[in-house]
C-alpha cells in the first residue's frame, strides 16, 4: 500500500491534500489472512481456546462437554493450570503426544514420536530455527540451501540473514508448476562450484504456486536427497488445501518410511504445519509445528537449546494447535458441526480455484495454472515492451509496475510476481482467493478490465 491508499475511502492523501480514486474500497488480496477477508473461525476451536483462556467458563452451560473435556486436559499441562505459564520449550508433553498420533492417523500408522515433534510460533519459526542449526562455514564451505523458484519469501529472507548461499532450482510452468528432479541436479551441480548444498527445501502443496506434489514426484525427490546427503525441509502447511480431482496430499514423511529402512533411517527430514492455513486460517494465533526426524541426537540437543533462548511458544497457540490435531471425532456432540464448518471452508476454497483460474484464462494475454491447492493464483501476464520501458524510467520490476497502476486505478492489491522469484523474461503476480465468491467475482472482472485497458495502452 505504498501509495497511500486509504484502506476506508476512495481518497489518497498526498500532502495533506485528498486524491479521488476511482474505487470505494482497498481490496486486500496481496496476503493469506483468511479471517481478515471474512472466513469465520471453527467453533470448537475458539470454543477450547476460550475455557483454556478463562477457567471459570467450565463450569458454564454454554460450552459442550467435548470442549470442556480438551480444554481440562491442556490446563493440566500447564504449570500452575494457566495459559500464562512457561511450558517446556519443545512445547506443552500432551500438545506434542497429539500431534503425533495426528501424524500416525494421516500417514496411515507410520509411527510419530512426540520426542521428536517441536510446537513453534507458527511454521516460520521452526522453518528458520532449523535452518540456523544446518547453516555454517564461509567461502566455498557456506551452505547452500536449495529453494523452489518461485518461493514463499520467509526463505530467501531467512537464508540471507544467516548469510547462507541460496540455490534456486525453477518449477515447471509449462507441466503446471511441477518439480522436476533434473532441475535439482543442475541447480544442486552449479551451486556446488560456489558453495556446499546442504539442505532442500519443499513447499507442497505450493506457495506461491498452488501445485499438489505427486506421489512419484516426492519418490524421486527422496531419493535424490538420499544419494546427494540432504536435509530435506517440506513446508506442508497447506495439506489440507487439495482441490483439483486426481490430486492428493502425501506427506513426505509417509512416502519416506514406504520407501523402506535404507531411506526411511538415512534421510533427514522437517516437516512443518501451522494453524494459519488449512481451514482454520487461525493466523493471528501463531500457532505451528514441526517434526524433524533422523538428526543427530548432539544436533538434537543444540536444537532444543536453541529452542529454550525464545523460553516457548505462544500457550494459546499451542491449544490452537492442539484442537487442529485433535478435532472432534464422531459420536462426540460437536462432531456434526465441526465437519460442517470444516467442509464449508474447503468446498467454497475449491469452487473459488476454479472460478479463479477459469476468468482468469479468458482474459487475453493473461494464462493461470489449475490451482490444485494452496490459497492463491500465480497468472503469467503479458506486459507489453512500451510498459516495460516505462517501468525501467521508474527503476521498477515491470510487474511491479503492473501492480502498482493496478492498485492505483482498481484499489486492489496483489504481491508481483519478482517479489517470489520468476525466471527470466516471464512476469506474473500472486493473488489471494480468500475473499468472499461474490467479492471475488467482482476482483476478477475489474482485474479483466484493468488488464484490457494496459494492454491497449502500451500497445
Amino acid at each position: 500500500l505504498a501509495s497511500g491508499l486509504s484502506l476506508k475511502s476512495n481518497t489518497v492523501v498526498h500532502g495533506g491534500k485528498g486524491i479521488k480514486k476511482p474505487f470505494t474500497e482497498v481490496i486486500k488480496a496481496n496476503i493469506g489472512d483468511a479471517h481478515a477477508m471474512g472466513q469465520r473461525p471453527i467453533t470448537f476451536l475458539r470454543q477450547v481456546v476460550a475455557l483454556c483462556t478463562y477457567p471459570n467458563l467450565l463450569d458454564s452451560p454454554s460450552f459442550p462437554e467435548d470442549a470442556k473435556k480438551r480444554a481440562r486436559r491442556i490446563l493440566q499441562g500447564c504449570g500452575g493450570n494457566s495459559l500464562g505459564s512457561y511450558t517446556a520449550s519443545q512445547g506443552i508433553n500432551c500438545i506434542r503426544e497429539d500431534v503425533a498420533s495426528y501424524i500416525e492417523r494421516r500417514d496411515g500408522g507410520v509411527p510419530a514420536d512426540p520426542d521428536n515433534i517441536y510446537l513453534t510460533t507458527g511454521a516460520s519459526d521452526g522453518i528458520s530455527a532449523i535452518l540456523k542449526i544446518l547453516i555454517s562455514g564461509d567461502g566455498k564451505s557456506r551452505t547452500g540451501v536449495m529453494i523452489p523458484i518461485p518461493q514463499y519469501p520467509l526463505y530467501s529472507a531467512a537464508i540471507s540473514e544467516l548469510d547462507a548461499i541460496q540455490v534456486n532450482y525453477y518449477l515447471d510452468e509449462e507441466n503446471c508448476w511441477a518439480l522436476n528432479v533434473n532441475e535439482l541436479r543442475r541447480a544442486l551441480n552449479e551451486a556446488k562450484a560456489y558453495c556446499n548444498p546442504k539442505v532442500l527445501c519443499i513447499i507442497n502443496p505450493g506457495n506461491p504456486t498452488g501445485q499438489v506434489q505427486s506421489r512419484k514426484c516426492i519418490e524421486d525427490v527422496i531419493h535424490f536427497a538420499w544419494e546427494e546427503k540432504l536435509f530435506l525441509l517440506a513446508d506442508e502447511v497447506y495439506q489440507d488445501n487439495v482441490y483439483s480431482e486426481g490430486c492428493q496430499f502425501h506427506s513426505f514423511k509417509k512416502i519416506l518410511y514406504e520407501m523402506g529402512p535404507e531411506y526411511y533411517n538415512n534421510v533427514e527430514l522437517a516437516s512443518f504445519h501451522s494453524t494459519s492455513k488449512g481451514y482454520m486460517g487461525e493466523c493471528g494465533y501463531r500457532g505451528g509445528y514441526m517434526e524433524v526426524i533422523n538428526l543427530h541426537p548432539e544436533i538434537k540437543g543444540q536444537l532444543v537449546k536453541l529452542l529454550s533462548v525464545r523460553l516457548c511458544p505462544p500457550v494459546s497457540g499451542q491449544a490452537a494447535m492442539d484442537i487442529v490435531v485433535n478435532p472432534p471425532v464422531p459420536g462426540e456432540e460437536s462432531y456434526a458441526q465441526f465437519i460442517k464448518e470444516k467442509e464449508s471452508v474447503l468446498n467454497n476454497l475449491a469452487k473459488k480455484a476454479k472460478l479463479t483460474e477459469d476468468m482468469f484464462n479468458k482474459i487475453p494475454g493473461v494464462h493461470c495454472n489449475p490451482l490444485q491447492g494452496a490459497m492463491y493464483a500465480f497468472p503469467r501476464i503479458f506486459i507489453p515492451s512500451k510498459a516495460i520501458e516505462e517501468a525501467k524510467a521508474h527503476k521498477m520490476a515491470p510487474d511491479m509496475f503492473y501492480c502498482m497502476k493496478l492498485l492505483e486505478e482498481t484499489g486492489i492489491c496483489v504481491v508481483p510476481g519478482s517479489g517470489f522469484g520468476q525466471r527470466e523474461g516471464t512476469y506474473h503476480f500472486r493473488m489471494t482467493i480468500l475473499p468472499p465468491v461474490e467479492k471475488l467475482k467482482i476482483l476478477l472482472e475489474k482485474v479483466k478490465d484493468f488488464h484490457i485497458k494496459f494492454l491497449e495502452k502500451y500497445a
